[in-house]
C-alpha cells in the first residue's frame, strides 16, 4: 500500500511525500515503517495518527487497511 507522509515524518524518509509498505492494520503499519525507515521510530514513540479513507484514528493499533485504502500518517497535532 501507499502511505502518505505528513509534516516531520517526511525528514526520516529522505523527504519523501509517499512510501510504500505491507501491512493489513495500523500496528503492522507502524512496524513496517519503522523496520524499513529506523529514523521514524522516535515520532512513532511520540505518536502519530492515521487518516483512513478520509477518518482520522489514534491509537486504533488493529483498525483494517485495505489494500485501496487512502493512507495518511501524520503527527499528533497539538491544539494550544
Amino acid at each position: 500500500m501507499t502511505v502518505t507522509l505528513w509534516g516531520s515524518l517526511r525528514d526520516a524518509t529522505d523527504g519523501q511525500t509517499e512510501v510504500t509498505v505491507e501491512a493489513r492494520n495500523f500496528k503492522e503499519l507502524l512496524d513496517a515503517l519503522v523496520a524499513r525507515y529506523p529514523g521514524l521510530k522516535p515520532q512513532i514513540e511520540r505518536g502519530v495518527s492515521l487518516a483512513l479513507d478520509g477518518r482520522i484514528y489514534r491509537e486504533a493499533w488493529f483498525t483494517e487497511i485495505g489494500p485501496e485504502s487512502e493512507v495518511v500518517l501524520m503527527p499528533y497535532m497539538k491544539g494550544g
